[in-house]
């Protein structure tokens, strides 16, 4: 089943500055061959269901190894299984309608 997910992983307890962390997050989700969208408080992750919840995973580990005492992370994510559908095509659908509305205007 392919997933949709917003990950933000915060480290407590650790550096003050979380790009390094971000960047190893973003390591994880390389290597497991996922597809990712780095934004300004999170990253969207799409992939295998289970692929991603295992980078997920992955990601509290390589945290914890860099010093992170804890760990809080939100995750929201989304399944579709009536057909197929990427992060650009959500994207794309919303900018479409944008489009619609300014051309009405």
């Amino acid at each position: 089943m392919q997933a949709v997910a917003d990950v933000c992983v915060i480290p407590l307890g650790g550096e003050q500055s979380l790009s390094p962390y971000i960047a190893a997050c973003q390591r994880v989700f390389r290597e497991a061959g996922l597809k990712t969208h780095l934004h300004a408080y999170g990253t969207n992750v799409e992939g295998d269901w289970d692929t991603v919840m295992a980078a997920i995973k992955r990601c509290h580990e390589e945290v914890h190894q860099m010093g992170a005492p804890r760990i809080s992370t939100t995750i929201k994510v989304g399944t579709r299984v009536d057909r197929e559908q990427s992060m650009e095509d959500k994207v794309s659908s919303v900018e479409r309608m944008l489009d619609t509305i300014r051309e009405a205007e």
